[in-house]
C-alpha cells in the first residue's frame, strides 16, 4: 500500500509556526495550485491546499520561503478526527515529508521599502 503525493504551488501566506503541548514545533503553509484544465466558463481555477510541516522542516521553510515562492512538497495524506460537544469532524491534512524550493519572486517584484 502507498500513501504518497507531490504538490507544486505558490506560497500564499507567511508560514505560521506554533508549539504543541509536547514542545514540538508545527508549521502550516498554504499552496496555490492552478488546475490543469478549464472550468465550464473557460477559466483555470486554483486550489488552495494547506500543508503541515513538523520541526526542522517548519523552521527551514520559515527561514527561506516567502509569499509567492514556488515550493514542491512530497508528503502524505493523514486523516484526523476532532471531537466537539456536538459531535466530531473528520478531515484530511497533507503532512510534508520533503520540501523543495523551486523558485522565489524576482527582485523587481518585491517592493522597495526605502521609497
Amino acid at each position: 500500500m502507498l500513501n504518497s503525493l507531490i504538490l507544486v504551488g505558490r506560497l500564499t501566506k507567511e508560514i505560521d509556526i506554533k508549539e504543541t503541548e509536547n514542545g514540538k514545533k508545527v508549521g502550516t503553509i498554504s499552496l496555490a495550485i492552478p488546475r490543469s484544465f478549464k472550468n465550464m466558463d473557460g477559466i483555470y481555477e486554483t486550489d488552495f491546499i494547506n500543508c503541515t510541516l513538523w520541526e526542522e522542516k517548519a523552521k527551514i521553510a520559515k527561514e527561506y520561503c516567502k509569499v509567492g515562492d514556488i515550493i514542491g512538497i512530497r508528503g502524505r495524506l493523514q486523516s484526523n478526527i476532532i471531537k466537539f460537544d456536538e459531535g466530531s469532524k473528520y478531515f484530511l491534512e497533507v503532512v510534508a515529508e520533503k520540501i523543495t524550493f523551486l523558485s522565489n519572486k524576482k527582485k523587481e517584484d518585491v517592493k522597495n521599502i526605502d521609497n
